[in-house]
């Protein structure tokens, strides 16, 4: 078993990031290369905008390299929790920013020609017990009233043509939903934003800025580069250079465990809808088939900020009961690659996109960013270039976090609430 990324290790690497030492004067600066800073470049480029990106590590490192490989349609709360939050109209717009976002990730796989096993599988939100039927009827009907006609139940008995589990109690299918392989997706933006101009230096994390007149001066292990704008796309990965967003979003990890390729036999009694799946749980699963047919298993199995080899196993071994609770028939199937990554969450687990203390930003996908990021990352690219009306969340007030900075020491006490929720839902 490899403790790494199965998104990392069988995705072709992004092979044209600057070797020069970091340098020169640039439009717009972008601070992190992950999906929202690889298509706000790549947007810039396309536009004739003088664009660089600094990534801390290699392209995709982050949670855009480390996700569950779900293109989810809609967000986690109702649409009616939605509304009553933030009104109706912003409501839509949020809603159908999921949706515009996955579009978007469609559109330019086909205009870039990036090979990365783009698929609208459709996902599956499955009851895990009974007393969660009752609830996630009503959202359904719900959501086909009020946004998404294409949404349906399915029954218990129509769920044995999905999975073969006896897990599950009835499930919403979300048909617009969609799949890919992360690691090639990522790879292939940061080669599309290159063909287009930009400039993007990997190992170069950004460890102090400096305001010079109108400018920034952005300080790396590498060398310094000067922007007039500056984009921060770095979500959980922030560091305490940028207080001002450690104070307002707090990092969790989220774990995977990946089997060996599955024979057909064991794919057609495991997964044949081969669709994206999540439970009802508040601490709760993903699975799906990778490209090569691959089990891929994740969860929230420890409630933690950290993700390391140690964390990673430790996960790794109580996700691989919990997959086993659902498919006991794998239970002579290896695990080939098991690993972790932080989350950006924010206090109410919406994300967050604009301007403020100097930077231009997008964050706090809360463990929605895989589909969002994208579309966030052509918004921020429009704000840099003055265009202010494409911003879908927009005008949402967001609060520091008392007594964190970017800590979240409260982890271990939301993990042993929700489990006690579970246990008793």
């Amino acid at each position: 078993m490899k403790f790494a990324s199965y998104w990392h290790e069988t995705a072709s690497p992004f092979a044209n990031a600057a070797t020069d030492p970091v340098s020169g004067t640039f439009e717009v600066a972008v601070i992190g290369a992950g999906f929202t800073g690889l298509n706000a470049a790549r947007t810039l480029a396309k536009a004739g905008v003088k664009v660089a990106v600094l990534e801390a590590r290699h392209v995709g490192y982050g949670a855009s390299g480390r996700n569950g490989g779900h293109l989810n349609s809609g967000h986690f709360a109702s649409f009616g929790a939605i509304k009553a939050r933030f009104g109706e109209a912003q409501a839509r717009r949020l809603w159908r920013a999921y949706d515009d976002s996955i579009d978007m990730i469609e559109a330019i796989i086909k205009e870039e020609s990036i090979n990365c096993a783009f698929r609208r599988a459709g996902k599956l939100k499955l009851a895990s017990k009974p007393a969660h039927v009752a609830g996630l009827q009503a959202m359904c009907d719900e959501i086909r009233r009020e946004v998404d006609p294409s949404v349906e139940w399915l029954s218990r008995a129509d769920l044995r043509a999905e999975l073969g589990s006896n897990a599950f109690h009835g499930a919403v299918l979300s048909p617009k939903s969609a799949m890919m392989h992360m690691g090639q997706y990522a790879n292939g933006l940061a080669e599309a934003a290159h063909r287009h101009g930009a400039v993007i230096w990997e190992n170069a994390p950004v460890t102090a800025r400096t305001r010079t007149g109108d400018d920034w001066q952005l300080i790396t292990p590498r060398g310094t580069v000067t922007a007039r704008r500056v984009i921060l796309a770095t979500d959980a990965y922030t560091t305490g250079t940028f207080g001002y967003f450690r104070r307002r979003i707090f990092p969790i990890a989220s774990f995977i465990v990946t089997t060996r390729p599955l024979t057909n036999d064991e794919v057609a009694t495991t997964l044949p809808g081969n669709r994206n799946y999540t439970n009802s749980l508040n601490i709760a699963n993903y699975f799906r088939l990778t490209p090569d047919n691959r089990l891929l298993f994740g969860g929230r199995a420890r409630f933690s900020a950290v993700s390391n080899q140690n964390s990673d196993a430790v996960s790794g071994a109580l996700l691989r009961k919990q997959m086993l609770s659902v498919f006991p028939q794998l239970a002579d199937v290896e695990i080939d690659y098991c690993w972790g990554g932080l989350v950006g969450c924010t206090q109410d687990r919406f994300p967050r996109a604009g301007e403020a203390d100097g930077v231009i930003y997008g964050m706090g996908y809360s463990g929605h960013g895989a589909q969002l990021s994208t579309l966030i990352g052509s918004v921020l690219a429009d704000i840099a270039m003055g265009r202010l009306d494409t911003n879908p969340l927009s005008g949402m007030h967001w609060r520091a976090l008392p007594f964190t900075a970017g800590k979240p020491w409260f982890l271990p006490i939301v993990g042993t609430w929700y489990r006690m929720k579970d246990a008793l839902a």
